[in-house]
């Protein structure tokens, strides 16, 4: 077996577990949608070109709500600011790459897949490949979410109201499966009580600015704290050759 294929196959199989706790997720953002007047057109696009699911959420209840244009973008635009931490922790790990590389895996990004890829990252061995992985992860991701989309629509026309279903409680649980593992330093301990602190006291602030004031305080308690102690996040492994595959 080729090393890229080992590597794809890989990505796909570490996030499975995950897929399991955003399928659900992605039902009800498909039956909300719809039962918030949304056409099934629209729902879609929101799916393919967003690809956000906390931003997709809130853009629904904005538009449900009447909201303006202006306020519904400048809603998710600060709700998926913390994207831009993502590439800032990726951009050393794929900065090889050529641009028909770098593009999609960016389209692609999503919470998940971007705890999936820095763990295999950080893991022992050269970058050479690993780009596969991270597609593959991504990729499950995108088809899943858009099967789920789909699955949500055909039950939006027959449950009056999706929430109450409570599938949404399993994004919850999947985003504390993938929290706990990463906590292994003291650094990182401090990024999330602190983050997790901020983001309750800040809940109430309009149009979630709570969320990127949270993710810059735990970051901000993060590096403080590793400038204080030797239990450091690990260098990324080095590149053996520069892959344009």
């Amino acid at each position: 077996m080729s090393i890229p294929r080992a590597e794809f196959l890989a990505g796909v199989k570490a996030t499975i577990p995950l897929v399991i706790g955003a399928v659900p997720f992605g039902i009800i953002f498909g039956a909300l949608s719809i039962t918030s007047g949304i056409s099934v057109l629209g729902t879609m696009a929101l799916s393919v070109f967003v690809f956000a699911g906390s931003a997709q959420f809130i853009g629904v209840s904005l538009v449900a709500a009447g909201a303006s244009i202006p306020v519904i973008v400048l809603t998710t635009f600060v709700v998926n600011l913390r994207h831009a931490l993502y590439s800032a922790t990726l951009a050393p790990f794929v900065k090889h790459l050529p641009q028909r590389w770098l593009l999609p895996l960016a389209y692609f990004l999503t919470d998940e897949s971007f705890v999936t890829a820095s763990t295999h990252y950080y893991e022992p061995g050269d970058l050479t490949h690993k780009h596969w992985y991270y597609l593959a992860s991504n990729l499950t991701l995108f088809i899943s979410w858009q099967s789920a989309t789909w699955i949500g629509i055909f039950a939006g026309t027959r449950i009056p109201d999706p929430t109450r279903l409570g599938l949404d409680f399993a994004m919850s649980v999947t985003f504390i499966g993938m929290m706990v593992p990463l906590i292994k330093t003291r650094p990182v301990l401090a990024a999330v009580i602190v983050a997790s602190v901020v983001a309750v006291l800040t809940f109430s602030m309009p149009n979630k600015i709570g969320l990127i004031i949270a993710a810059l305080s735990g970051v901000l308690a993060g590096v403080f704290v590793e400038s204080r102690s030797p239990d450091s996040q690990p260098e990324p492994p080095p590149i053996a050759e520069e892959s344009r595959a």
